[in-house]
């Protein structure tokens, strides 16, 4: 597979606030994996596990949602990564995507717009799915802003991207939660193809982390195309540290530094 290169763009934003999930009563919280360092504030914000450190060379706007928090990138509209908090109880629900349109994310400007979708023959990819946000009307509603989408080819769009999510759905199930985290990931730090008058950027490829922090903690990666190709699951398995090199981002910062290093070195899709 080709190896793929983040955009490096020059812009720093802080990292600031965090999402707390609705109805978490199936995740026991486990201390040690904190880190020595944190702050009480820290501490005392179980469900930031999931978000990334802050970006120091891409432009970042932070967008808090009731299911998810995403990282905006004014340069190529689209997010740089998406994260949520994903519970057993989040993984059912009456709310369903038949009632939801794909709506322009007032909060951020420049943005994409569904015309800029338009006849452009790519999909508008959820990063954090609409599957995972049928427990709240509000979350359901809000995975469809354009913050949270971007140009996925309709083949992977509608089987790998999608394998994946149910996957995890049924990991989140099966362990009580998972922490996951997903984005672009770019070929070069100029497009190399953009839809719509808006310009928005096709992503040479997608990025998936997964992290199980309660129990015996462990962590897994994901790697894809945006070209439809026909893969298998576990071809595109990566470690936490692969992904964490392909695309400059520091995942899961909250966890202690032993554990840290121990879970993102590994990838085993059998462990799973």
């Amino acid at each position: 597979m080709k190896k793929l290169i983040l955009l490096t763009l020059s812009v720093s934003l802080a990292l600031t606030g965090c999402r707390n999930s609705k109805g978490d009563t199936d995740v026991r919280e486990a201390e040690t994996f904190y880190n020595s360092n944190a702050t009480e504030t820290t501490r005392s914000k179980v469900t930031e596990y999931e978000r990334p450190a802050a970006l120091t060379d891409r432009p970042e706007q932070i967008l808090k949602r009731t299911g998810y928090t995403a990282s905006y990138n004014k340069e190529t509209k689209n997010p740089n990564w998406v994260a949520w908090h994903l519970t057993k109880s989040h993984t059912y629900g009456n709310n369903q995507r038949s009632e939801e349109v794909f709506t322009e994310d007032t909060e951020v400007s420049p943005r994409a717009t569904d015309n800029d979708y338009y006849s452009s023959r790519y999909d508008r990819g959820h990063m954090c799915p609409a599957g995972d946000n049928k427990w709240d009307a509000t979350a359901m509603t809000e995975s469809f802003l354009f913050t949270n989408i971007c140009p996925q080819n309709h083949a992977l769009n509608k089987y790998e991207w999608n394998d994946l999510e149910k996957r995890c759905r049924d990991w989140a199930r099966k362990y009580g939660a998972v922490d996951i985290v997903c984005g672009p990931v770019y070929d070069s730090p100029t497009p190399t193809r953009t839809i719509g008058r808006g310009r928005v950027w096709v992503p040479d490829g997608f990025f998936k982390v997964v992290m199980l922090r309660t129990g015996e903690a462990k962590a897994i990666g994901f790697l894809f195309r945006n070209d439809g190709k026909k893969v298998s699951l576990e071809s595109v398995v990566r470690s936490v540290d692969e992904i964490e090199r392909l695309t400059g981002i520091d995942f899961f910062p909250a966890l202690d530094d032993k554990v840290e290093n121990r879970i993102e070195a590994q990838a085993d899709l059998k462990e799973w």
